[in-house]
């Protein structure tokens, strides 16, 4: 993953190609080059994606890895403040946990509309086969974090136990 110095060291080189070209634009208005309005719309997008690239260096680019986590599939995301994940069937309570961390983490956006709530809730679920030819959805457990606040302390992590007692143990 690219880092914050690769991003400006990338703006440092946009910037001056930006420069470069708004300088022949300039030439080319002053010669009269027939050339000369590609040129500006090219200084135009230069200046946007060197503003974008400086922008990247600011700000960190991180992603928050939870020892212990399971891959999830998201299955449903309102935009708001629901969301459903999909773990697997053999997962176990701390793993579960972890997996709702993760879930709870990765999912995090500010861009989510709150709806009147404040807290987003995503539930974990997973598919279990009875009998051939029969799935029963179960749910889990779920986890309520802050709609607002990134690194949100006051995270509320729910297991149903009793859910939880239907997962088929695996044979070791």
């Amino acid at each position: 993953m690219l880092s914050t110095a690769d991003f400006l060291t990338a703006a440092e080189w946009s910037g001056i190609i930006t420069l470069v070209c708004g300088v022949v634009a300039v030439l080319g208005f002053l010669f009269k080059w027939g050339i000369r309005f590609r040129f500006v719309g090219i200084t135009g997008f230069m200046a946007v994606l060197t503003t974008g690239l400086f922008a990247l260096s600011i700000v960190p680019i991180t992603r928050t890895v939870i020892p212990g986590a399971a891959r999830f599939t998201t299955v449903y995301d309102s935009g708001t403040t629901e969301v459903v994940i999909v773990v697997p069937p053999q997962i176990d309570e701390p793993t579960l946990t972890a997996t709702l961390q993760q879930a709870a983490s990765d999912l995090f956006s500010p861009g989510r509309l709150a709806s009147g709530e404040e807290q987003l809730t995503i539930r974990a679920r997973t598919i279990l086969h009875p009998a051939k030819g029969i799935s029963k959805p179960i749910y889990l457990g779920q986890v309520k974090r802050s709609l607002f606040v990134r690194d949100d302390e006051n995270m509320e992590i729910t297991l149903y136990p009793d859910a939880i007692a239907q997962i088929p143990k695996s044979e070791s």
